[in-house]
């Protein structure tokens, strides 16, 4: 019998479907939830990977399963973009503030940074469900969507899966100690977005100033 592994509380919910379909429940719940469809793909993902832990699963096919799965989920959402999602956005876009000049300035957006977003989106809950159908809407370049888009996803599962094979059934204590210096990293991040916006700011200034001294040096 294999050994088991006592999930922490947090994640009991989803152990039913992790002990029925294992490897299925992995794929099947990632895929779905990478295009909108809401499902515990991140929660099932963790499971799995400390039972990997406890030796019920194979942590390398676990993360495969689960990086395949992100990756084909994501690309299924960027093309439910493309084909509708623009027309539907203009449409019903309306309703939630979303008009026509905000779509545009997304577009621009994400012509300009649409890679770091499809990178970063993989970690936070909601651009993580609807960054591949968002990325066709704006026109993203499918190739530049499906390579920022496979990176995103080796990192996300990469991050989650080491911690939780790892850590296994100790992860809310590992989450609970983390906790304690969440609002040090809050801060950290602030001071970061603060330099950067900072720079930036500066940076257009003085091109425009250089702009400026050309266009008066040849008048």
């Amino acid at each position: 019998m294999p050994p088991q592994a006592d999930l922490p509380g947090f994640l009991h919910g989803v152990a039913p479907y992790l002990d029925r379909w294992g490897y299925l429940a992995v794929a099947g719940s990632i895929g779905v939830e990478s295009f909108g469809v809401p499902a515990p793909g991140q929660t099932i993902m963790v499971a799995a990977a400390i039972y990997a832990g406890a030796g019920r699963l194979n942590i390398f096919a676990v993360a495969a399963i689960a990086f395949i799965a992100a990756v084909l989920g994501d690309n299924i959402g960027y093309w439910i973009g493309v084909k509708g999602g623009r027309k539907a956005a203009l449409r019903w876009g309306r309703y939630v503030f979303l008009t026509p000049e905000r779509l545009a300035r997304a577009e621009g957006f994400f012509a300009r940074r649409g890679g770091r977003i499809v990178v970063i989106a993989r970690f936070i809950d909601g651009l993580r469900q609807f960054n591949g159908v968002i990325a066709g809407i704006t026109a993203m370049p499918w190739r530049t969507f499906l390579l920022y888009n496979a990176l995103g996803a080796a990192l996300w599962v990469g991050f989650w899966t080491t911690v939780a094979y790892v850590f296994g059934t100790h992860l809310v204590t590992v989450i609970d100690h983390a906790h304690r210096y969440k609002w040090w990293a809050i801060a950290l991040v602030a001071v970061a977005l603060v330099s950067y916006v900072t720079l930036h700011v500066r940076h257009i200034r003085r091109r425009k100033a250089r702009a400026a001294e050309v266009v008066e040096q040849s008048s």
